[in-house]
């Protein structure tokens, strides 16, 4: 089964919800708050720093702060998030193809007329 192929902005984000096993809310609420997925190592609590908060109730904290709400209204996954760009490309791009095909017509029709 072929690997489906993420973009390089998303992969990071992959990356550090399996490594920190954050959830889609918690990953979607970091990128909210605009926070860097290569950074989060150093926010992460190892069980060695007791003052500090597991990441996940961490950003949580953050998030309620900034935002005045728990958690985000519409929580979507990066993989959903991704399917839903690639399909809005592809639409776009047909798009373009049906306009071009219109104008190539519309041209061809005028040099008919011409002759």
């Amino acid at each position: 089964m072929a690997k489906s192929k993420m973009s390089q902005k998303l992969q990071p984000w992959i990356d550090a919800r399996k490594r920190y096993r954050l959830s889609h809310a918690h990953v979607q609420m970091a990128r909210e708050l605009g926070m860097n997925p290569k950074k989060l190592g150093s926010l992460a609590n190892h069980e060695q720093q007791p003052w500090k908060a597991p990441l996940p109730i961490f950003i949580e904290e953050l998030y309620k702060k900034r935002f005045g709400r728990s958690s985000p209204e519409n929580v979507v996954s990066l993989e959903e998030l991704e399917r839903r760009r690639s399909l809005k490309k592809q639409a776009r791009r047909e798009e373009r193809q049906k306009k071009k095909g219109a104008l190539t017509e519309e041209k061809l029709d005028e040099s008919l007329r011409d002759e």
